[in-house]
């Protein structure tokens, strides 16, 4: 069995992946709650803003990592002062880049971990205000690409790019049937993602069957990345 690590999982994406990965290896949870934590997972109180990772309790080998955390501060830019986009990258990626700097030697310990981070499809598609959002991911994006380089063949880096996919983080955007078939509309597929579709791929990451996958940016999407049907 593996370890596999989820900084978040407690609700949405994480926790889809959390009960897709707990049947079969030992998953253990890092986040502020512990609310809807499945029985067979280990939970770690932890905030990534305000803990420090060295001081929980895990497995000196840890096999699969992924780090859930994000924001979706969608405004114009005009109204966004730079505190807005330091506090963005903050969550999305500094607190990423840190948790992966203090795990380093318990990821070497393994065969071949796999490390799964996310984006979005606002990265590779420029969309109006998303500045943001859109700058902190492609933090994400640069630095996997780089990272997997640096450390192939001891593990492998991937991210997957979603477009708007219903979780509490876009709760807001997703508040009535309405808004939800307004926004599926946008999409080749008519639907906007669930947790499962984004679960999915990441557990397929997280495996053996994707073994010769890595510095990948999967786009994730309902075809919104890559086709144009209006």
């Amino acid at each position: 069995m593996k370890n596999i690590l989820l900084i978040g999982g407690s609700y949405g994406i994480g926790l889809e992946i959390a009960k897709s990965m707990a049947e079969e290896h030992n998953v253990h949870i890092a986040a502020r709650s512990s609310e809807n934590i499945p029985a067979n997972c280990t939970y770690h109180s932890f905030d990534v803003l305000t803990d420090h990772i060295e001081d929980l309790d895990l497995p000196e080998t840890i096999d699969g990592l992924v780090y859930c955390p994000g924001s979706i501060n969608l405004r114009p830019f005009k109204m966004l002062k730079p505190e807005a986009f330091s506090k963005d990258l903050e969550i999305n990626f500094m607190s990423l880049v840190k948790v992966v700097h203090t795990l380093l030697p318990k990821l070497k310990n393994s065969k071949q971990a796999s490390l799964v981070f996310f984006s979005t499809v606002a990265v590779k598609v420029g969309m109006p205000f998303h500045t943001s959002v859109a700058a902190a991911k492609g933090a994400i994006e640069g630095f996997a690409k780089a990272l997997a380089a640096e450390y192939a063949p001891s593990f492998r880096v991937n991210v997957i790019a979603p477009s708007l996919t219903d979780t509490p983080l876009a709760g807001k955007l997703l508040s009535s049937d309405e808004k939800k078939e307004k926004m599926g509309e946008r999409h080749p597929l008519k639907r906007v993602g669930n947790a499962s579709d984004i679960a999915e791929i990441a557990s397929f990451l997280l495996s053996e069957k994707s073994s010769w996958m890595t510095g990948q940016i999967l786009g994730v999407d309902g075809g919104m990345s890559t086709l144009n049907v209006h």
